[in-house]
């Protein structure tokens, strides 16, 4: 069973928390990189204008032809870092080269004057000898005696010190979110079990219960988060505290109903035995057939009553059937027709259209015969019992009995209940009837018939 359940409310949390961090870890560490690129292109960017000024600081004339004099330190800026190459380019003012390396690549026009440093430098990036290079053009004015104009120096260095620099900052701090993350993850566990605790107290109290102990549990000293919880559960316990205690009352009212006609059938058959008399046998024989006819009855309504308990759980789980009402009252008056005719009261069926509710047929069939059932059996000699589908989901069955006095109508749908009129039934045929409306969410209501009898009016909620 451990196996089909679901995982745990902890380890749902700690996976979303961790696929937010390692979401929160990739577009960081993405950020970090193109920072760490950028510092590091700010840091190499100032060492290569520091080696392009050293270079220009060099420069001189002799005999109106341009010279550079490189000292050794403006190329060495670099000599501590193996991953990069420096290459460096002097072109006097009409762009000739002086001194330094061959093509190396020339800004594009679009490149535009640095900002950041008081001088007449440009940074691009280019390729050198099949090498990605970081290059700086660096403008420097000569004026001698003679020559005057503008030269330009380059300096280009490989991106190898760059990448590798960039790659330390951004694993540092991939080292660093990580374990942040890491430790945010253990915080949060534990933050969770500390939070849970309480839950875990409510299922150790549920769990040590006694299998009858329906009491409601204690709300005391729990989080406002498992106070919905704990109301349902206490909802839910005195529901099935009620159920019990009806199923209690009815089975020891149920018991009390049956012991008395029991008792008296044994005690007329005893009657019967010692009786010498053929005729008082026949008769003791006939009581007893009509006795044990009393006593099917009531055992069938009492069946009748547990099929309801299923019924309506089956309803509640959506095992509701769509039905046409009108079909289900034809075919059940049809079938009582014959015991209409035989106690000489005419049964009519109106249903002008067809009607459909959604509920259970054997509990349908149930109410429609308890109500006509009751009907006939109150209804006199000549009278007429009327069944009604009506629109948009009503049943009524009027009759031309006595009816039942206002005082008494709310009483005749308890169990066992008999008027006071007096009657020979168990008193559970309206209180059949009153559980499967209940079942069906629907409202029964007992009227004053337009001849004097009763009229009792059954309306659905409309199907769908």
């Amino acid at each position: 069973m451990a196996e089909l359940r679901g995982s745990s409310l902890r380890g749902r949390l700690l996976r979303r928390l961790a696929l937010l961090l390692a979401l929160i870890l990739l577009l960081g560490g993405l950020s970090g990189y193109w920072s760490a690129r950028r510092a590091a292109d700010t840091a190499y960017d100032r060492t290569l204008l520091a080696s392009a000024r050293a270079v220009a600081d060099g420069l001189y004339s002799s005999d109106g032809q341009l010279k550079a004099n490189v000292p050794y330190v403006a190329l060495d800026t670099f000599a501590y870092d193996s991953a990069g190459r420096i290459y460096y380019q002097v072109l006097d003012p009409l762009g000739a080269l002086v001194s330094g390396y061959e093509a190396l690549p020339a800004p594009a026009p679009k490149v535009k004057r640095t900002d950041d440093y008081p001088a007449l430098a440009r940074f691009y990036d280019g390729v050198y000898r099949e090498q990605e290079v970081r290059v700086v053009s660096l403008l420097q004015p000569v004026s001698e005696a003679d020559l005057e104009g503008i030269a330009e120096i380059r300096v280009a260095e490989t991106r190898g010190a760059r990448e590798r620099m960039a790659r330390e900052l951004l694993v540092g701090t991939l080292w660093r979110m990580g374990l942040l993350a890491l430790t945010a993850l253990g915080l949060v566990w534990l933050a969770v079990s500390l939070a849970l605790r309480p839950l875990e107290q409510l299922r150790q109290a549920v769990a040590a219960r006694a299998s009858d102990d329906l009491q409601p549990l204690p709300e005391a000293d729990l989080p406002r988060e498992l106070g919905p919880l704990v109301d349902a559960l206490n909802q839910f316990n005195a529901r099935l505290r009620g159920l019990f205690e009806r199923q209690a009352q009815f089975i020891a009212e149920a018991a009390h109903e049956l012991r008395t006609p029991l008792a008296a059938l044994k005690a007329r058959l005893e009657l019967g035995r010692r009786a010498e008399d053929a005729g008082e046998w026949r008769l003791a024989l006939d009581e007893a057939a009509g006795s044990t006819e009393r006593l099917t009855q009531l055992a069938n309504q009492l069946l009748s009553l547990a099929r309801i308990e299923s019924g309506a759980r089956a309803i509640a789980e959506g095992g509701a059937q769509r039905l046409e009402l009108g079909a289900v009252a034809r075919e059940l008056g049809l079938a009582l027709a014959p015991l209409a005719h035989g106690r000489g009261v005419a049964l009519a069926l109106e249903a002008e259209e067809a009607v459909w509710v959604d509920g259970e047929p054997t509990l349908l069939s149930e109410l429609l015969c308890n109500l006509l059932d009751n009907a006939l059996a109150h209804t006199p000699v000549g009278g007429n019992v009327i069944l009604r589908v009506l629109a948009p989901a009503i049943l009524e069955v009027e009759d031309d009995g006595p009816g039942i006095p206002a005082e008494e109508r709310e009483k005749v749908f308890e169990r066992f209940y008999r008027r006071s009129a007096g009657g020979t039934g168990a008193g559970l045929g309206l209180a059949i009837v009153g559980e499967i409306c209940r079942a069906h969410r629907a409202r029964i209501s007992l009227e004053d018939g337009a001849a004097g009898g009763l009229r009792v009016r059954v309306e659905f909620p409309p199907a769908g």
